[in-house]
């Protein structure tokens, strides 16, 4: 499949920008990228539906926390891999293909495939949640080694082992996240989509069009997904497109430097554009601690069945999801482009509703 050249541009620009050149990166170029991956995940997704329908590869609701009544097909997880990979390799070989820039690319996409196929695995097999928390460790190890090692952490604290231990806890912990978070249809492709949208915003406005770029893929990537996820879902992306894509938005969000003028700010902008997912594991994980369960025990804790279980219809649990991530994503659209006491009440304005909302969602019934 050909991809036209000027989709390559903004992978241009972006190794440009890691050799430090300086250059006008167009908004429409970004949007190309996003129909890229869109087109090619939303068209790959039927057929890895009917590969595991033929392969009877299904999330059968044969445990207490499944919510669907018939089982749903996998492997949606694969269309979004095959797609992201496609264009960003794709753009980068159709404009100045180099050693430098395949690392530069590889450097993102290998750790996300490698978890990917994990998934993929455990999708087929069902792996216990050790051998993948050992995979996501190393993958994490080798992942903050490498940001360390190249100086593109985006807020660095100054102190290596400081800066690799948060570094190794983001990608651990957001990759879990997300993985926790696909527990309703289109829950967590239609959160990842805005929140990389908005990643891919603030990357472009801070001229970062690597992080922009990518960004830009994965949304249009999670978006084509969402066609044939959203409720009534006929595909799932199971673990092989949660944890890609986990372990991809993780590295992203940091190598993403904020432009704002405190410190600790630039650490909050990454947490807000992430919040509901980190918000949706905070609360189930509390709420097994408390009851003296294993965190990895799979249960009906999450906020998609807290908010069902209040009235609401999955669609429209869903939606307030999604809304939610908008607004936590708009705070952090918001705050590079204020004055350093606005960014600051707009932080702690949105990390006090975080809190708010988390004790709101703990106080609900668990089951």
């Amino acid at each position: 499949m050909a991809i036209p050249r000027y989709f390559a541009d903004v992978f241009c620009h972006a190794f440009n920008e890691a050799r430090g050149s300086q250059v006008k990166v167009f908004a429409w170029q970004y949007l190309s990228l996003a129909a890229a991956s869109f087109v090619i995940v939303g068209a790959l997704t039927p057929y890895c539906r009917r590969l595991a329908i033929r392969n009877e590869i299904y999330d059968a609701p044969n445990s207490d926390h499944k919510t669907h009544k018939e089982p749903v097909p996998y492997l949606g997880g694969i269309a979004i891999i095959v797609g992201t990979i496609v264009v960003a390799y794709g753009a980068l070989v159709v404009k100045e293909y180099s050693a430098k820039n395949l690392a530069l690319a590889t450097s993102v996409m290998a750790p996300a495939l490698i978890l990917g196929l994990v998934g993929l695995w455990d999708d087929i097999r069902n792996l216990a949640p050790l051998p993948r928390l050992l995979v996501q460790t190393t993958v994490g190890i080798f992942t903050a080694i490498l940001l360390i090692e190249t100086h593109t952490v985006g807020v660095p604290t100054g102190h290596p082992w400081v800066d690799g231990f948060i570094t190794l806890l983001w990608i651990v912990g957001i990759t879990n996240s997300i993985n926790f978070f696909d527990n309703v249809d289109g829950g967590a492709a239609g959160t990842l989509a805005i929140s990389s949208i908005a990643l891919a915003y603030v990357g472009y406005q801070g001229g970062q069009f690597f992080v922009a770029a990518l960004s830009a893929v994965v949304a249009g990537a999670t978006v084509g997904f969402l066609l044939w996820n959203k409720s009534p879902a006929r595909i799932y992306m199971g673990d092989a497109g949660a944890l890609f894509l986990g372990v991809l938005i993780a590295t992203l969000t940091i190598r993403f430097h904020p432009h704002t003028l405190s410190k600790w700010t630039s650490f909050s902008t990454k947490i807000l554009i992430m919040a509901v997912p980190i918000l949706d594991t905070s609360v189930a994980v509390t709420s097994r601690l408390l009851r003296k369960m294993s965190p990895f025990q799979g249960g009906r804790d999450h906020l998609s069945h807290r908010l069902i279980r209040a009235g609401l219809h999955r669609p429209f649990a869903v939606l307030l999801l999604w809304v939610m991530t908008a607004a936590f994503s708009l705070c952090a659209v918001l705050v590079p482009k204020t004055s350093k006491l606005t960014e600051e009440y707009v932080v702690i304005g949105a990390m006090s509703l975080w809190v708010f909302l988390y004790f709101a969602f703990l106080s609900t019934p668990d089951a």
